[in-house]
């Protein structure tokens, strides 16, 4: 049984714009009945070029449809290029977090607005095609797709992947393809911190930022989506570093823990010994 936040419930249970606009300006339409998921996204402009009605129809799960109708409030009163910005981690912390092996919902509802607006902007004389080579057979999923949700999440593992995308959820050959993709961004990435600061050294203040970055996204974010949670940081102020707990972790009761045990010690671990790390409440 899957532990769902309340605004999950909420949009699974009472959905908003279920349907489909009559005389879209977009149509998109991803996924497939026999690999158990498929979404229909439509939208209309208003004169000024902003989505005025957009609505979906979906055959999958709880996280589907919860996924499916809060990107319709996302984009709602959005221009196109307002609306393209829009992410799948979005999606899924404006629900407060989603199962980890769930989060494939948010991605399936950003690839049908992309399909929609491609679908807008072509008048609807190219159809909408997967951008790269297939590697998953079973699901459909291109190597570009896995690329960008490894970036676009900072993912570790297959299995992560598997949840994000369904890429290897299947038979599971391509289970060796998703770990080279994996090891080739991860190998970029390592270059690109070659010449970064280590603990002790003098830093500039944007030296300082990119290291509380590498750290969260390294030691610590990877820890905390193992729970189905995740972290953002939200500013850096002098020696203060101000975050927000995501996901299983928000409002958790041992989160003053987290805060203290596992953000702050790794902080002071590997950027400097008088970080002092604060929570960023949902009020504030």
């Amino acid at each position: 049984m899957w532990e769902y936040t309340d605004k999950v419930m909420d949009h699974f249970l009472n959905p908003r714009n279920v349907g489909e606009v009559e005389n879209p300006d977009g149509t998109g339409e991803v996924g497939s009945l026999a690999c158990g998921d498929a979404l229909k996204l439509t939208f209309k402009l208003d004169k000024n070029g902003k989505i005025a009605d957009v609505k979906f129809k979906t055959f999958g799960c709880a996280s589907a449809i919860a996924s499916s109708s809060v990107l319709t409030e996302l984009i709602k009163g959005k221009t196109i290029a307002e609306a393209s910005k829009v992410t799948n981690k979005e999606i899924a912390e404006y629900l407060g977090g989603l199962p980890e092996q769930k989060m494939h919902c948010s991605v399936m509802g950003r690839e049908a607005l992309e399909a929609a607006i491609e679908n807008y902007q072509t008048g609807g004389s190219k159809k909408h095609q997967l951008e790269g080579k297939i590697v998953c057979t079973c699901f459909g999923v291109t190597d570009k797709e896995i690329e960008r949700v490894i970036k676009e999440n900072n993912l570790t593992t297959v299995e992560q992947v598997t949840n994000f995308t369904k890429a290897g959820g299947g038979c599971g050959g391509c289970k060796p393809k998703i770990q080279e993709i994996i090891d080739s961004i991860r190998g970029q990435k390592e270059k690109q911190h070659v010449q970064m600061p280590q603990k002790g050294q003098k830093l500039t203040n944007i030296q300082k930022i990119s290291l509380i970055e590498r750290t969260i996204n390294e030691q610590i974010r990877p820890a905390l989506r193992a729970d189905g949670g995740d972290i953002e940081l939200v500013d850096v102020e002098g020696k203060k570093v101000i975050v927000a707990l995501r996901g299983m972790c928000a409002g958790c009761k041992t989160a003053e823990f987290t805060m203290k045990d596992v953000v702050e010690a790794r902080l002071r671990e590997f950027v400097c010994d008088d970080i002092v790390v604060e929570e960023q409440k949902e009020n504030q």
